[in-house]
């Protein structure tokens, strides 16, 4: 038996590269993202209740090279530090028989402009143009178990009091962000506050400058200890990638 699903429409978000995503929803608060409906699905009477909810799951599709890529009996999860190997249903790895994944994000309500219909949310670890194909609202009795063991998957240490910024990186932050509508510099924080890097990386100890992609930006930092240094935030050269942000 087999079962063809299509998306109901597809995420716009900070994150246009992989490198940087955090590992998990709710861990970058900053990360605003809205979920462009289809036309079919744009329908406000769809989401008609919702309202009363803080959060929705999101069930989407690891896309890009995840669907031609095959899948693993087992992977190395970056939290222990692509050394170990664990079985992919322990774990949250994009490369499944199935690549489908959930994430529970806060959501801030439905916005209806020139692009459509799309549900903004926040806190969201997806990147940009993710397939969606359902949503779902949290509902905390059920879906909030106290006390379950999170395994291998321990929370990250290091927090956005590490992270600085170089007069030029604040500069290109105010140019690149006049009115704070993207919330760039917190976003910037909370993401390098996760560590982005590979768990490998400790095996590179002599590489301390790394560089990713929010938006249209190219954000270079340097890691002294637990330091994050912000160097520069350069615009993309080529402008074709604009606007795909809204901005609400």
């Amino acid at each position: 038996m087999s079962f063809t699903f299509a998306p109901i429409g597809h995420v716009r978000s900070p994150y246009t590269d992989k490198f940087g995503i955090p590992r998990q929803p709710g861990l970058v608060t900053a990360a605003e993202a809205h979920i462009e409906l289809l036309p079919k699905f744009a329908r406000e009477e769809a989401f008609k209740g919702l309202e009363g909810f803080s959060h929705v799951w999101i069930l989407f599709v690891f896309h890009e090279d995840c669907l031609t890529a095959g899948w693993s009996p087992t992977v190395r999860p970056p939290r222990l530090g692509g050394r170990e190997s664990v079985g992919v249903f322990a774990s949250r790895a994009p490369y499944r028989p199935n690549p489908i994944g959930i994430s529970a994000v806060e959501q801030l309500g439905l916005i209806r402009d020139a692009h459509g219909l799309a549900l903004k949310v926040r806190g969201v670890d997806l990147l940009d143009g993710t397939p969606v194909l359902d949503i779902k609202p949290y509902v905390p009795y059920a879906d909030n178990i106290p006390g379950a063991r999170s395994g291998f998957a321990m929370a990250p240490e290091i927090d956005a009091a590490d992270v600085t910024f170089s007069v030029g990186a604040l500069q290109g932050i105010a140019e690149a962000d006049p009115t704070g509508t993207l919330r760039l510099r917190a976003l910037i924080e909370q993401v390098l506050a996760q560590d982005p890097r590979p768990g490998y990386m400790d095996r590179y100890p002599e590489r301390r400058e790394f560089g990713l992609w929010l938006y249209d930006l190219n954000i270079r930092w340097r890691i002294d200890g637990n330091t994050m240094h912000v160097l520069t935030i350069e615009p993309l050269v080529d402008t074709s990638a604009l606007g795909r942000i809204r901005e609400a």
